[in-house]
């Protein structure tokens, strides 16, 4: 842990006319800290970090407070984010070939982060590109920074892009999915390289992912969204060995093992029924009341709020173990 201001998150409502897609999200990522977002598609963990970012797609907005060094970013305008991009928030995001401008050079993309927010000289800022592209393990540095994105693999296209995210040593790093498509080992590349930033550098870290083997591996505490909103948070031992909602358990249940994989095909994979409700017809009470088997009437006309200590629920009728 560093002196670095936290990222404080209060009551961030995200939506477009009548959507609303992020409901009430609250938590804290502290320096040093690692946070991570969990949830099916349509949860609402990608717009909220793109909220955070200050980048969400035309005819959407936030209220609500991500407060960071007295500042809430919320409130910003689009220049003034502009400056903390890269320098005092940075995001990987989940599809580099498309993040990765197609039409210049990856060096020229990442020094030019480098050049924006520390005035370095061209050279200086190709010398440190290089340097980190060292730093991630990719193969003749300097032959890498004259290459286009379409000319490197799917692995290579995202260490660049991780590289670009740590150039100005930012205080959060919001990782979108850093790993999709990526075999295994790297895999665990890019896995070795958020954990050094943030245990080297004392940067904080907010990880969305849908593989939650990962959170355990990387994170300290962990975010559960269903339909927008949270209804599980703490600390990420506690939340996946002791899971109180009903959602959650779900979730882990569902992750494949050696346990639960036949390799003669017999067997099926455990899954919760039915599907993450729309934005624009979310049932009453809680969201999550017509997948879930313990569900009652006051789970059909109230909605819960977080309780607990330690590790929070938001659950009428929480998981007892």
């Amino acid at each position: 842990m560093t002196d670095a201001p936290a990222f404080d998150l209060r009551d961030l409502v995200v939506g477009s006319g009548d959507l609303t897609a992020v409901r009430g999200v609250s938590f804290t990522i502290a320096a040093g800290g690692r946070m991570g977002l969990v949830g099916e598609s349509g949860s609402g963990k990608t717009l909220t970090a793109l909220a955070v970012m200050g980048l969400l797609p035309a005819g959407w907005s936030a209220r609500g407070e991500v407060l960071h060094d007295g500042v809430n970013l919320t409130r910003q305008s689009d220049r003034q984010m502009a400056s903390r991009r890269g320098r005092t928030i940075s995001m990987v995001f989940q599809d580099p070939l498309s993040a990765l401008d197609p039409v210049r050079r990856v060096g020229t993309q990442v020094t030019g982060v480098i050049r924006r927010h520390t005035g370095a000289t061209k050279a200086d800022a190709l010398r440190q590109s290089a340097d980190l592209f060292e730093q991630m393990n990719l193969p003749r540095p300097e032959h890498m920074l004259r290459a286009y994105p379409h000319e490197l693999s799917g692995g290579q296209r995202q260490r660049i892009m991780i590289a670009m995210a740590l150039a100005c040593y930012p205080q959060l790093i919001i990782a979108d999915e850093p790993t999709t498509a990526l075999d295994v080992t790297v895999q665990k590349q890019v896995l070795r390289i958020l954990d050094a930033a943030v245990r080297d550098r004392g940067s904080a870290l907010l990880m969305i992912t849908h593989n939650l083997p990962i959170i355990a591996a990387i994170c300290d505490s962990v975010a559960v969204m269903y339909a927008g909103r949270i209804v599980e948070i703490g600390p990420v031992q506690e939340v996946f060995r002791r899971p109180r909602h009903h959602y959650t358990r779900g979730l882990l249940t569902s992750q494949p093992t050696m346990d639960n994989i036949a390799l003669d095909g017999s067997s099926r994979l455990p899954s919760i029924p039915g599907m993450v409700p729309p934005l624009h017809d979310l049932p009453q009470g809680c969201a999550f009341h017509p997948r879930c088997a313990a569900a009652s009437d006051r789970c059909r006309t109230a909605m819960p709020e977080l309780r607990g200590d330690g590790a929070q629920v938001a659950c009428w009728h929480p998981v007892t173990q």
